[in-house]
């Protein structure tokens, strides 16, 4: 009988092992299960897609048309500018760069006239242009066209932008590749734009009838009118202004002007006569000279007081991105 009860109680040992066994065994393998699910979720939780490639675009080198429909090819961004007429200054400075040369001959904006001189803007001096290890020359597509100087340009061993100011299309087209070529074009964008937005109000303001003249005088008191060829002249044309004197041929000592002897004048009759001094002050202004010529007294420009003096920078020694103030000018004597 303990034998019995011994027997009995090894077999309740071995069926509690192999129960618990069992148990284990079902256990582990759920638990495997659970494990494998969980990382694969894991997996898929924390799996992060492969980083995208980002195309750096490199802007230099590059090439830019400059005011002659040439190819300027830029290296890199402009740091060592010279420029070498007071156009070609402020178109620098209008798109917010520097120069580190400017013409003698120019006198805005204020905080360049510190800058080292190279010349006046009709004789350059090349070598205080290569002793300043330019990077980039600016020149004046009106001024250094002639091919003499454009020889002597074309051979300095740093690129040369031509950018003046003919017409007012030019002013709009030299800030933009200059921006482009200076990496600059959201500056050079608020110019135009405020630009535009002068020519805007000018062309609101003009009654499609308006004739006028644009007048110069010579050291012999000689009238010259300018010609729609000129940057006034094509200034005032956009404007929506009929130039009395577009189809004139040219003559005199001021490319773009034509001669206007009294009779002409007299002929021409225009509503409204601005004049530009070259002569600085004190020298009186051909404004009002003019009113004081007896053949030219019953103009009716004069008997109305219509005779408006315009800025000899803005309209014809460095015409360029102020042409706005020229507009603005214009604009304010049409509303008179």
């Amino acid at each position: 009988m303990p034998r019995i009860n011994m027997f009995r109680n090894d077999w309740f040992v071995v069926k509690f092992l192999l129960a618990s066994l069992f148990i284990f065994l079902v256990l582990g393998c759920a638990s495997e299960d659970v494990t494998v699910e969980s990382s694969e979720a894991t997996d898929t939780a924390t799996s992060v897609p492969p980083t995208a490639t980002i195309e750096v675009v490199e802007k230099y080198p590059q090439t830019v048309k400059d005011l002659l429909n040439r190819d300027v090819e830029i290296a890199q961004v402009p740091e060592r500018v010279v420029a070498l007429s007071p156009t070609a200054l402020e178109y620098i400075y209008a798109i917010g760069g520097e120069a580190v040369g400017r013409p003698s001959s120019a006198n805005y904006p204020e905080e360049a006239m510190g800058v080292e001189g190279v010349g006046t803007a009709y004789a350059p001096n090349f070598e205080a242009v290569l002793s300043l290890n330019p990077d980039l020359v600016i020149a004046d597509s009106v001024i250094h066209a002639q091919p003499a100087i454009l020889e002597n340009l074309t051979g300095l061993p740093a690129p040369v932008f031509m950018a003046g100011a003919g017409s007012y299309g030019d002013v709009l087209t030299a800030l933009e590749n200059l921006g482009v070529a200076f990496d600059v074009a959201d500056e050079a964008n608020q110019e135009i734009d405020r630009i535009q937005s002068a020519m805007d109000s000018a062309k609101a303001a003009a009654a499609s009838d308006i004739t006028a003249v644009v007048l110069i005088a010579d050291r012999d008191n000689s009238l010259y009118a300018a010609k729609n060829t000129s940057f006034i002249g094509d200034v005032i044309s956009e404007i929506g202004i009929t130039n009395v004197a577009a189809e004139q041929p040219d003559g005199g000592p001021f490319p773009g002007f034509s001669a206007a002897p009294f009779e002409t004048m007299l002929m021409w009759d225009p509503d409204f006569i601005f004049t530009i001094t070259p002569a600085p002050e004190p020298a009186p202004r051909l404004s009002t000279l003019l009113p004081q010529i007896p053949p030219l007294r019953g103009l009716g420009a004069v008997r109305s007081s219509r005779v408006i003096e315009l800025s000899n920078d803005l309209a014809l020694r460095s015409p360029g991105p102020r042409v706005d103030q020229l507009i603005e000018t214009i604009t304010d004597t049409l509303a008179q």
